[in-house]
Order: structure tokens, then sequence, then C-alpha cells
């Protein structure tokens, strides 16, 4: 029988991360190799030839391929995207402008409100009306839009946003819009917030509605290039792309929807350590994924937490997401001095061009990486697996050059950055557990990212967490995340009522409309035959009190029979957030929200000890001295691949494998189960 494979591939600002997976054994094989910023198809296409040169796989028996990308996400950040235009209901073309009228820290009266990703001078007002119920108040004028449309052009605009006041309750209004656009001005990529995000809130809708078409022909070229690149190799497979949510949705979908894939690879690598964890046996985690940029924190408390109030560089983003905050620390990030002669680290990062000092590509400032290196960490000669050694001697001048700055050596500037960015991940991470009602020291931590196994036993210390999770390929399970996804979207619709003012019934067929559309996706996403999968339907609604200004999401059951049992679940986790709940206080139903999920069988995966070898030094195990905690240590430096179930040994200890390095320092025990994973415990 012809082995089939499924490929999960996640494009990072530093590393390229390919998984490979044998849908027969499970056997996993891995490679990372430095993005290609300019055209990240580049380094895609030369790893899925030297990934499966590796592991003696012909191109043509990979039969899922699936894809995390960060361009929509930087397309935003860097504000690269194509000349936009947008189209608003007469009288609201300032909707950008004013916003939310918020200050962006509350502590900071002279912040700089967030410039807008389309100037005022190609927002254009069409004298459409729609009442607050959805009913017709003035007609759309198709020779209004034409016009609007053709004045737009002419100033240079190359897609264009359609949306238009209350059309959440009837989109009738922008849909001849969009369809007069499509038809008369096909050489716009065009998008209408009715197809984006049908639900209330003109501001954040007409935002998703434009980063859709922002970023949308950006999105729709590259992706068209790398599908062409992967038929020129023979791999003619269906091509998936993972999504905010953490499932995964055809390209020709992320095509026309690329605002969900605002938080595409971090979401995938959360789906990757839920699955790690679960069959490890842990089944309430926080996240620790640490790459050349950020670190990305997420919590599982048994199921993965999904937000619809998530941040993208400057602007909200209330699509529905896997929870993840981001704290401006990674490998990459660059250590500098302030005017009050104090030592930062980050938010800025040398991503892979130049990248750090020790990667010898003409970087200049010391970073995190840098310090790992000087402090003997990391060893220069075998990172990536040799493939790309690091220079120390590079790292040292640049931390010799900040240290002059600090009046410190550079090895006590080396610590300091460790300190700083250990400190820096505390101070954000304890009110984000705070916010959530959780206490860090009942979950265990697990590290991913390249960076993450180097520093995540430093958090746990500071945290009082006592267990720390390993997986097998940390570096790449962002990659692997992609390979374990579900078929999944997400559908909103706004009801907006009191409970009082509603039955379980009129309830009930609201969710049966939405099902029907979530129905019908999914259908659309599987219709081929490349793929099949059994899928179920979730529901939730966003709730409040009367007179609240936000409402919380609650898990809501499969069919409404009563009310009771909503308001109950509403009560229920009011409670669980906020401390406290009122059953006598009037409740308002602001959406509802109908989660499809396609079931993809997952692999067993099998994890061969030798893929992960490090190079160069051939399974001995040694010891190096190291600088920790202001003192030297000898610590013991171990081949992960030389580590079998239920090898055991203490701190400190460095671990060396292909894709990461693992830091263990004193106070912990490190234990590999059966997995393949290692599980640090404090003693």
């Amino acid at each position: 029988m012809d082995k089939s494979y499924r490929l999960g591939v996640d494009v990072g600002g530093t590393f390229t991360d390919l998984t490979l997976v044998d849908e027969h054994d499970g056997r996993v094989h891995t490679l990372k190799l430095p993005t290609t910023p300019a055209e990240p198809a580049t380094a895609i296409l030369q790893g899925i030839d030297a990934i499966c040169r590796r592991g003696g796989v012909p191109v043509s028996s990979v039969r899922q391929f699936v894809h995390g990308t960060t361009l929509a996400t930087n397309t935003i950040i860097e504000r690269s995207g194509v000349p936009t235009g947008l189209l608003v209901t007469k009288g609201f073309r300032d909707v950008l402008e004013i916003g939310r009228l918020r200050l962006p820290s509350t502590t900071n009266f002279y912040g700089d409100k967030a410039i807008p990703l389309v100037p005022r001078k190609w927002v254009a007002e069409i004298g459409e009306r729609l009442l607050g119920d959805g009913r017709v108040y003035a007609k759309l004028d198709p020779a209004e839009v034409r016009a609007a449309v053709q004045r737009l052009v002419g100033q240079g605009i190359q897609a264009i946003a359609v949306c238009f006041l209350h059309s959440y309750k009837n989109a009738e209004h922008e849909r001849q819009a969009v369809a007069l656009i499509r038809e008369e001005f096909p050489q716009l990529f065009a998008s209408a917030s009715h197809e984006v995000l049908s639900q209330q809130r003109e501001y954040e809708r007409a935002l998703v509605t434009v980063f859709t078409a922002y970023i949308g022909r950006r999105m729709e070229g590259y992706l068209a290039r790398l599908q062409q690149g992967l038929r020129d190799k023979g791999l003619t497979t269906k091509f998936f792309v993972t999504r905010s949510n953490g499932g995964m949705m055809t390209a020709d979908t992320a095509a026309l929807s690329a605002a969900s894939t605002l938080l595409s690879g971090p979401a995938a690598g959360v789906i990757g350590a839920a699955y790690i964890g679960k069959l490890a046996g842990f089944e309430r985690l926080i996240t620790l994924d640490m790459g050349g940029t950020s670190a990305d924190v997420a919590v599982i408390n048994r199921e993965v937490e999904f937000s619809t109030e998530n941040q993208v560089g400057d602007f909200p983003v209330i699509m529905t997401a896997v929870d993840i905050s981001s704290i401006g620390a990674g490998g990459g990030s660059i250590a500098w001095v302030d005017s009050a002669q104090v030592l930062k680290v980050g938010p800025q990062s040398a991503g892979s061009e130049p990248g750090p000092a020790c990667y010898g590509r003409g970087g200049q400032h010391p970073t995190v990486t840098d310090a790992y290196v000087t402090l003997g960490l990391i060893d220069p000669s075998r990172f990536l697996g040799g493939e790309m050694p690091l220079q120390p001697d590079l790292a040292h001048r640049a931390l010799t050059r900040l240290g002059v700055q600090l009046e410190l050596s550079p090895v006590s500037t080396a610590e300091s950055i460790l300190e700083v960015t250990t400190a820096k991940m505390y101070a954000q991470f304890s009110p984000l557990m705070a916010r959530k009602g959780f206490d860090p020291r009942d979950f265990t931590l697990l590290a991913h990212g390249g960076a993450g196994p180097t520093h995540i036993f430093m958090l746990a210390r500071e945290l009082g967490v006592r267990q720390v999770i390993i997986p097998p390929s940390p570096g790449t399970l962002c990659a692997l995340g992609g390979v374990v996804a579900d078929i999944r979207s997400d559908f909103v619709k706004t009801v907006y009522r009191n409970t009082h003012e509603t039955t379980a019934d009129q309830l009930e067929g609201e969710f049966l409309e939405l099902e029907k559309r979530a129905k019908s996706w999914f259908l659309s996403e599987v219709r081929g035959g490349e793929l099949t999968a059994q899928h179920y339907l979730l529901r939730t609604a966003d709730m409040r009190y009367l007179g609240q200004a936000f409402e919380i999401n609650v898990a809501l059951p499969s069919k409404i029979g009563d009310l009771r049992e909503v308001l109950e679940a509403f009560h229920a986790r009011y409670l669980a957030i906020y401390g406290y709940s009122d059953a006598d206080a009037t409740v308002e139903l602001v959406n509802i929200r109908s989660t499809v999920v396609g079931v993809v069988p997952k692999p067993r995966l099998s994890w061969d000890r030798q893929s992960y070898r490090p190079g160069g030094r051939k399974g001995s195990t040694a010891s190096r001295e190291i600088q920790f905690d202001h003192k030297p240590w000898v610590a013991r430096v171990f081949d992960r691949s030389d580590l079998a179930p239920d090898a055991s040994f203490e701190g400190p200890a460095i671990v060396e494998q292909y894709d990461t390095t693992t830091f263990v320092p004193p106070g912990f025990v490190v234990t590999a189960d059966r997995h393949g994973n290692l599980i640090g415990t404090s003693v």
C-alpha cells in the first residue's frame, strides 16, 4: 500500500517550520529553515524539498497540506496592504476616525490615536439608509455607488470595502453594492461586512471588512503563487490554511476571508499544544510559544479558550479566535538602554534578517539569543542541528557595547537581559491570569517555539508553577498544530433582545437558521473528497445584564428546550468571571453564535528519537560551564535522542535537539515519558 503523509507548515518572523507525518505509522519528521520575508513561499518550497528528501518521501505522497501564515498580521502591522476605499452610509464617513473614543492606555493622556488603514479621502458616503430593525428608510441608488467607486478608482484604490448601517439586520443594500462592484470593476478586490462579520458594532464591523479588502489582494496573490509552486513539485492535494479560531479552511476560502487568518500561526500552536497535552494526560495547561519576535501565552482549561476581543497592531479584532496574549519578548528581541539608563528588552526584534548578532548576518544589536549563547545555555556549534552555527564572538561584542552603557561586564549584561525578559513576561502574565480568574499554580506550563524550552523554567520559578512540559519537537509545534487541526468556522447573528421578550422556540429557530449556513459552509469546504470528516455544531451566545455596555460569551446546550437553561448558564459564567451574579436582573441576548467543527481523523504520532538528534557530537553525555543566577555552574548536557522513557535527571542541565535547546535550572527534576515529552517538576 502506498504511504500517505500530512504536511504542516508554519511561517514565523524568524523561521519557517515544517512537520511531516506518516498517516500509517504516525512517524514524524521536522525541519526548520530561515524565513524569507520578501517572499515567504520561497522558504516553504525549499523546505518541502528538504523535508521530503530527509524522510525519503516522494512529494506526491503528501495527501494533506496545511499552512499557518503571518502574512495577514504582518500586512496590518507593517501597513503594507493595497490602497483601499470604503463605502459607508451617508453621515458615517468618520466611522474609522472616531473608532471607540478610548485612550490606548488609561494612564497615559498623551497616547497617539491609531491612524486608520483607509484615509478619510478614500471613504465615500452613499445615500442609502436602513432602520435599526432592518426596514428600508432610503433605497440604494446604483448610479451613486457606480460614481463613488469610479471616483475612488481614479484616486488609485485597488480594493474596496462596503459597510452600511444595520446591514447585520438586512444585507440587501450591501449585496446590491458589492455585486455591482464585482461586475463592473472586476480589477478591484471587494468585501462586504455581511459576508465577513454580520453583527452589530459599526466600527469593529467596518474595521474587519477593511482588513479583508486591505489584505485580500496580497493574500490572494501569495496563495496563488504558492499553490502553483506546489503543483510544480507534484503536490496536487487540496491546500488548507489555518485560521485564528484554531481550525482550518481551504486556500480558496482563505483568499476571500484573509482577516480570519490574523492569528493563524499562534492559534495552530495552541491546538498542537492541547493535542500533545491530552495525549500525555494534562488537561490544564498554560502554553508559552516563544519564537524569535514574541512570546504568545494561552490557557487551556480542559478545552482551548476562545475570545472575541483580540488586538492586532493598533486595532481591535472582534472575530472569534483562540484566546492568545502576546508579549514582546522573543529570542530575537533587542536589548537596549532607555533615556533613564534602564535596561529594556523588546518589543523591537532583530527577526531573521539580519537576526541576532550571533547569526553573523550583520546584526549589531544584542538580543535574548545572544545572551543565551554568552551564558553557555546554547551551544553555538549545534544550533539548528549544526546546520546554522552561531558566532559567539559577535554576541560577546554586541553585549560588550551594551554593557559599557550599563557599566556591566558582557556576562553580567547577558544575565540582566534574561532577568528583564523573565520579569517582563511575569509582569504581563500575572494580570492576564487574574483577569481570567485562574491561579497559574493550578496549571502545567507547556513550552514551544524555538526559544520556549530555553526560557520556560525561568518563568516557572517566577510564577511558582511546579510542573513544566517540553513536547518532543517544541520548535515546530505550530506546524504540527496544522496537521491535527479540524475544519472549523464561526457564524454569528445579532438578535438584540432581552430574555423577557423571547421564547425558547424563537431562540431555537434563530439557531437553526444560523446552523443552516454553518452546514452549507462545511459541505463546500470538504467537497471533492480529498478530505472527509464528520462534523458537529456548537452553540454560544453573547449575553449581558440590561444596561451593561459589553457582554460575555456563554456556552449553550445543543437544543433550547427551556429558556431557564440559558439564564442559568449565563449566571454561572458571570459568577465564575466576576465572583457574583444577580439572578433577578434582566438579561439581554446580543449575539448568537454557531460553530461548525469538521473532525479530521488524527494520526497516532510516533516520535523517532533519532529525528531530533542535534547533530555534531554523537550520542554522548557531556557537561559544560554555564553562568546562571550570578554564579558559575557545571551543567550536564544531553542529546534528547538518548533520553529513553523514564530517563530522569536534575538541573542544572541542558537538553539539546535539532529544533531547540532546553535549559533546566537547579531545583527541577526532569523525567521523559512514553509519549516523548520531558516533564519537569520542582523539588
